[in-house]
């Protein structure tokens, strides 16, 4: 297997030249769902009504994808339903770590140490290599901007990117209105199996209500 979905959308949530994320928190969502949409295409997983359910616990042989699948097991095992949200939720911030682990090891991103005012450790993942972000630009590019038919898998990454609003960090230089329309209709397509359309919609739906409480805390 090339790049995960979740590792798709880590990458291009880290500056190339800094290491440093943006969007973080949405990311974190949008890192988080791919592993499960990756889990439900690979045959792992599936969503009944809004709940998550392992159907094959046979490793996948990604280490990121195994480790998530473990600890969906366990939490399974000590409740026997879970909604995709509540997953979501616990998993988004551990799930980026991982992520960024991940293409780590594979050497797409290194790691570096910082101190934010000579004080604070910070770490930064500046671009190692960059033949997986240009190839997934490309991909990109070429079914949202060109109109290609897109593939399952890119057409589920564009779909996670359309519902955690990353639009700018997939298309910098492109008006959101341009792609966003062309991402809405992709992820609203007949790409996959209903279960995983129905992962995608859920995860939408958290992410709207985790805004509307951090605006109303705001305010």
């Amino acid at each position: 297997m090339a790049i995960t979905l979740a590792e798709e959308v880590m990458l291009l949530s880290l500056d190339d030249e800094s290491g440093a994320p943006e969007q973080r928190h949405a990311a974190g969502w949008a890192v988080a769902g791919g592993i499960l949409l990756e889990l439900v295409l690979a045959g792992r997983a599936t969503v009944e009504g809004k709940h998550l359910k392992l159907m094959d616990r046979t490793p996948t042989g990604e280490r990121l994808l195994d480790d998530r699948m473990a600890l969906i097991d366990a939490r399974l095992r000590s409740r026997e339903r879970r909604r995709v949200t509540e997953w979501l939720t616990k998993d988004q911030g551990k799930a980026a770590n991982a992520a960024v682990e991940s293409l780590c090891a594979r050497g797409v991103v290194v790691e570096q140490q910082h101190r934010t005012l000579g004080l604070f450790p910070t770490r930064r993942y500046p671009e190692a290599d960059s033949a997986p972000e240009r190839e997934l630009r490309q991909r990109l590019q070429a079914v949202v901007l060109d109109g290609a038919a897109p593939d399952e898998r890119t057409a589920g990454l564009i779909a996670l990117i359309h519902a955690a609003k990353l639009h700018r960090l997939a298309f910098p230089n492109v008006p959101h209105k341009q792609v966003a329309d062309r991402m809405a209709g992709i992820a609203a397509g007949q790409w996959a199996a209903e279960s995983v359309r129905t992962a995608i919609r859920d995860m939408q739906a958290a992410m709207a209500v985790v805004a509307v409480a951090a605006a109303t805390a705001a305010s």
